[in-house]
């Protein structure tokens, strides 16, 4: 119970790339540079969303879920770490630490979910096109979508709580930049072993579910898709299914790296660059893969720019 009481008094120090840099103020520099470029793409994807009834669709309403997701994930660490290196510490509270693992988990769940969401409503919308609204309509999407953000909020929620109830009694320094539950690991107290083999096992379950959802939405997809008798239709299939998978290729690279690989291929310093890359760098490159390449957001994006202040086209 004393050291329970300590661990509550005494905060942790985040020992991150920040820190470990040779050239923290260019690291801070680019970490803000691509939060403000994250804030700036997915808010203005989520704004032709809502503003353009063309992108009233289950497509896009999947989308911007994926938007909102990777804006919250951004928000989490972004803002945090460029405070730290103002204010020259990288301190976080014993609630803090645990919150801020609470909201990663929850939303990383939420998205890794959402993914394959995203592939079977791209399967629907190609294998069986005449029922596409019916299958995916208003009501299903939103049950979809309310019931990833329970399961990934109730994961969370058994994660952060176990973890923390922990005993950290060695070094306060977290060698990483947030609170995640490998690195937290190494400063318990007790023995984590049967637990990091049930953190491994429940990783590579709540990945491998979607990854096969995914896998076998989209060998459907592509065996309709080289059948089709339009070179254009093939084309555009093509087109939108290449983005979500490179979309999916980048989140699922990470997330295999930090929670399904074994410990002892992991350092502190490829941990850090994982954690920067998924919760910094993916959250800013997401939007411009889908946008950059679809004619649909292109065209309300234009359309939204011809309008004068008043809402008239210039």
């Amino acid at each position: 119970m004393e050291l329970w009481n300590m661990t509550l008094e005494n905060n942790f120090f985040l020992f991150g790339i920040l820190q470990s840099s040779k050239y923290p103020e260019l690291v801070c520099a680019t970490i803000t540079f691509l939060y403000l470029m994250a804030v700036t793409s997915n808010g203005l994807l989520l704004l032709l969303i809502a503003m353009d009834k063309r992108l009233h669709v289950p497509m896009y309403f999947l989308l911007s879920q994926l938007s909102l997701m990777d804006l919250l994930l951004t928000t989490v660490i972004s803002p945090k770490t460029f405070v730290d290196y103002l204010c020259g510490q990288s301190t976080i509270s014993f609630s803090g630490c645990g919150f801020q693992m609470f909201l990663l988990l929850t939303i990383g769940g939420a998205e890794d979910i959402l993914l394959a969401l995203m592939a079977y409503d791209r399967y629907v919308a190609i294998r069986h096109p005449l029922n596409y609204m019916v299958f995916m309509r208003p009501k299903v999407c939103w049950s979809m979508v309310a019931t990833n953000w329970l399961l990934a909020s109730l994961n969370a929620l058994v994660h952060t709580t176990y973890t923390m109830h922990f005993s950290f009694c060695r070094t306060r320094e977290i060698s990483h930049l947030l609170c995640e539950i490998p690195p937290l690991l190494k400063l318990a107290c007790g023995d984590t072993t049967k637990y990091q083999f049930m953190v491994y096992t429940m990783g590579v379950t709540y990945l491998l579910i979607p990854i096969s959802a995914i896998i076998a939405s989209y060998t459907l997809v592509l065996t309709a898709v080289f059948h089709m008798p339009s070179t254009q239709g093939r084309k555009k299939a093509l087109l939108t299914c290449s983005s979500h998978l490179t979309v999916v290729g980048l989140y699922y690279g990470a997330a295999v790296f930090m929670y399904v690989l074994p410990s002892a291929y992991h350092s502190p310093q490829q941990d850090n660059i994982i954690s920067v890359f998924y919760t910094i760098i993916t959250p800013a490159l997401n939007p411009l893969i889908y946008s950059l390449r679809n004619k649909d957001v292109l065209g309300s994006l234009k359309k939204l720019l011809e309008k004068g202040p008043s809402g008239q086209e210039l």
